[in-house]
């Protein structure tokens, strides 16, 4: 078995199991952003009036997409969602401004390799790379099922191995590698399979690097994501987790791949993902020259520190270009702090970049950082289908940090490797 299939038949009380099977697994943790706290809160509180949750401890809420409400409707979908958790002792509630919801689970240790994660966020996919079972699983499921039982059901997947090798090129970033793979592949190119990313680029990687590919499984249709746990993972659960001890499933010898892919990365140049989907990618000198009005580093895949630390070194002692704005969105507080101590905000506020509190940024544009019609925004951001960000006559391309640096700098969508540094 593989690691997953090993995490959900210890889930599900049984020595094995194998893809295609049902499973109810015993669930560690629940991780809900704001605005799927408030759906799940509703169908318990309606449809199940007399249920009570059976592990509180085991649910966290971060509030990451309207952290600054600018409505009274806005407002009221928060305190709901505050009162639900008092009323049901859900005391992991990470208010406002706490950062965005993966990043904010996984810098307080609420997780552990081995575990089962599961959240109505399609992104909890990311905590494959952590040595966990993480999926997305909808509202009723996390009322009905999730809330009462702490348990989820789940058909076991079939696995495709991505085996990726090779160096990065000139200005290249995993994120060009990982959305080189979603164009590849295709965005229904491993439905409700798990993927596993292996290979010596993927053992290379620090585990903040390594995030960005069970993440963005998703994209591809996956249920799942995942990395082989070595002493790398190791090393970072017993700095990071806060459980007591460190236990790691490993992928046994003899494990089975519905399909295997093999990748030289030293062959991929900077990437962008071109609107209306995630799969439309294309090398960045394809749609280099196309104009802009808005630059953001932020959302579930970028505003790690890496990504302003990028932004910096472009945007050192440089002017954006007139027109552009820049909204950069660190992860969590902590990547805030780190960066205000590094004299990156102030690189950034000299450049003429508006920094956001920390959360999910313009991400479904419920807060801030909204589109017109006729708008191009280039971001570090996970998704950008129309109307995602405003207006549905506005366009969204996905790109690096480096890449979005260097489009801002030029007013319209710029090849990385054209900016001295």
């Amino acid at each position: 078995m593989n690691v997953l299939e090993k995490i959900l038949a210890r889930a599900s009380g049984q020595s094995a199991v194998e893809p295609g099977q049902i499973v109810v697994a015993n669930v560690d943790l629940m991780v809900l952003h704001d605005l799927s706290a408030n759906f799940v809160a509703r169908v318990f509180t309606e449809e199940l009036p007399d249920a009570r949750v059976a592990h509180p401890e085991r649910i966290a809420f971060v509030f990451d997409h309207t952290f600054s409400p600018p409505t009274e409707r806005a407002a009221c979908v928060l305190d709901d969602v505050r009162r639900f958790a008092r009323t049901h002792g859900i005391r992991q509630v990470f208010d406002s401004g706490a950062g965005s919801l993966h990043h904010v689970i996984i810098e307080h240790g609420l997780w552990a390799p081995g575990q089962v994660i599961v959240g109505c966020d399609s992104h909890t996919t990311v905590y494959g790379a952590l040595g966990a079972f993480a999926t997305g699983i909808g509202n009723n499921s996390m009322a009905a099922l999730g809330f009462t039982r702490s348990q989820a059901w789940l058909r076991v997947p079939e696995t495709i191995k991505v085996v990726l090798h090779g160096h990065l090129g000139d200005r290249v970033s995993p994120r060009d590698v990982a959305q080189h793979l979603v164009g590849r592949l295709g965005e229904d190119g491993a439905v409700y399979a798990a993927v596993e990313y292996a290979g010596a680029f993927i053992d290379g990687l620090e585990i903040e690097e390594r995030m960005l590919f069970p993440l963005m499984a998703i994209d591809l249709g996956a249920k799942a994501g995942f990395i082989n746990p070595d002493a790398r993972l190791v090393e970072f659960a017993r700095r990071h987790s806060s459980a007591t001890t460190v236990e790691v499933v490993a992928n046994d010898a003899d494990v089975n791949y519905r399909d295997t892919f093999d990748l030289d990365v030293s062959v991929i140049e900077p990437q962008v993902a071109c609107p209306p989907t995630v799969g439309q990618v294309v090398p960045v000198m394809a749609v280099a020259g196309e104009p802009i009005h808005v630059a953001e580093v932020g959302g579930s895949t970028g505003g790690r520190l890496t990504d302003l630390r990028t932004l910096a070194r472009y945007l050192r002692g440089r002017r954006l270009a007139l027109g552009v704005r820049l909204q950069v969105v660190p992860t969590t507080r902590a990547t805030y702090r780190r960066a205000i101590q590094d004299g990156i905000i102030e690189t950034l506020l000299d450049a003429g970049a508006t920094i956001f509190p920390p959360g999910a940024g313009s991400n479904q544009a419920v807060n801030m950082g909204a589109l017109a019609p006729g708008e191009v925004m280039i971001s570090t951001q996970a998704r950008n289908f129309p109307g995602r960000n405003g207006s549905l006559d506005a366009k969204h391309y996905l790109a690096s940090a480096a890449t979005v640096a260097a489009s801002a700098l030029a007013g319209r969508i710029a090849d990385p490797r054209s900016v001295p540094l």
